[in-house]
């Protein structure tokens, strides 16, 4: 595992972003674990993550993107990071683009998106937060399509959470790639949580010790894919 991935799971834990307990999910499973984006309330924290994106982008995808596409709400704030950090990080100016919950009727920027407008021909990188079932996709994605002819080149969340998307069969990430054609990737997935959490104290603390391994497999044997 590459170390910005070690490093970005300890990086979750600090921030108390990423849980281990027993959590009702939207969906309405019960997980012994959770991730919740929404956790990044500082200055330093929103540098990290967006730092943290970059790099995932950059190995995954290359340069070869004009946009960051942050979906409401979360994707927002992380769009913005990872377009500064992107900056720094590689010296490429990207734009972002963000949409609204509800379209803006008034003003020079209004209509259903902020930031940079979406022009034929870009090529768009999509972030969120973290994919349980890939429902957001359905509502954004004919958004991104219909406001130009552009191409998605995929798809980043922090954490892939290897279960059952909305068809039951394979993970959210794989059924988003299968229904829309392009790649849905992760910084981290559980398989790489649980191999540098598992039984091994980070900071004087085991995360993940033989009961929540088993509550994780539990969980895994019903919903993972």
């Amino acid at each position: 595992m590459e170390a910005y991935k070690q490093e970005f799971i300890e990086f979750m834990v600090d921030c108390q972003v990423l849980k281990f307990g027993d959590f009702t999910l939207k969906s309405g499973r019960k997980s012994p674990f959770f991730m919740n984006a929404g956790g990044y309330v500082t200055g330093s924290q929103l540098m990290g993550l967006g730092e943290y994106y970059a790099k995932a982008i950059h190995d995954t995808y290359g340069d070869d993107f004009d946009v960051l596409f942050g979906p409401a709400y979360k994707g927002i704030p992380i769009s913005v990071a990872t377009a500064i950090a992107y900056s720094k990080l590689y010296g490429k100016e990207v734009r972002y683009c963000l949409d609204r919950k509800e379209e803006k009727d008034h003003g020079a920027d209004k209509g259903g998106f902020l930031g940079s407008k979406l022009k034929d021909g870009d090529r768009v990188i999509m972030i969120e937060d973290v994919t349980t079932s890939g429902k957001s996709m359905e509502e954004t994605v004919p958004k991104v399509k219909g406001a130009a002819n552009v191409e998605i080149v995929g798809l980043i969340v922090s954490l892939n959470r290897m279960e059952k998307g909305l068809g039951g069969k394979v993970s959210a990430l794989d059924e988003i790639k299968e229904k829309y054609g392009f790649d849905a990737n992760a910084i981290v997935t559980m398989a790489d949580v649980i191999e540098h959490l598992y039984n091994r104290p980070y900071k004087g603390q085991v995360y993940i010790d033989d009961t929540l391994k088993a509550a994780i497999d539990a969980y895994y044997e019903v919903y993972g894919a």
